[in-house]
């Protein structure tokens, strides 16, 4: 019982991961146009009860509905876990509302936020997670942070860098 409770909460942290990724590049922009195509980059992840592991990641975008939406694909791994992940993310004005699914562990939930001159503050929730994130977004480059007192992951930061055309 211990052992599955310990990797249920590892499951959890990983679909909030590649909950942040999602909003994160994305959203940084007034047009989700501004975003589309491929980026990848690294960072770190911290876990609750142990040291900082290194994550990769891969994200495409389509943007649609001349780029008040984006349709996100995520994909994530550190040398323990993997995760792929998608969202819907609409944008009205500055108010940001959407969804994410992570296939693998088969967790979702809402995001909202607000995209104010390309810095994004958001929320992240679903059933068993809760989330702050920050992201900017310069050129074509991407970093966020994403903190989550008492979750599995309790702190990410990533940077993402366009993919050449």
């Amino acid at each position: 019982m211990f052992k599955q409770g310990i990797r249920i909460l590892r499951i959890l942290g990983w679909p909030f991961l590649m909950a942040v990724l999602i909003i994160a590049p994305a959203c940084a922009q007034q047009s989700f146009d501004e975003v589309a195509g491929s980026w990848s980059g690294v960072g770190s992840m911290k876990p609750l009860d142990g040291p900082r592991e290194r994550v990769r990641c891969k994200v495409d975008y389509i943007a649609k509905n001349e780029g008040r939406s984006v349709k996100m694909s995520v994909r994530c791994a550190s040398d323990a876990y993997k995760m792929e992940l998608t969202a819907n993310i609409d944008q009205r004005g500055s108010t940001l509302s959407g969804n994410w699914f992570e296939s693998q562990y088969r967790q979702g939930g809402k995001i909202s936020g607000q995209n104010v001159d390309g810095l994004i503050d958001a929320k992240i929730e679903g059933d068993t997670i809760t989330a702050l994130l920050t992201v900017r977004t310069k050129g074509n480059r991407q970093s966020f942070a994403m903190e989550s007192p008492g979750a599995w992951v309790s702190q990410v930061s990533i940077d993402l860098v366009r993919d050449p055309r």
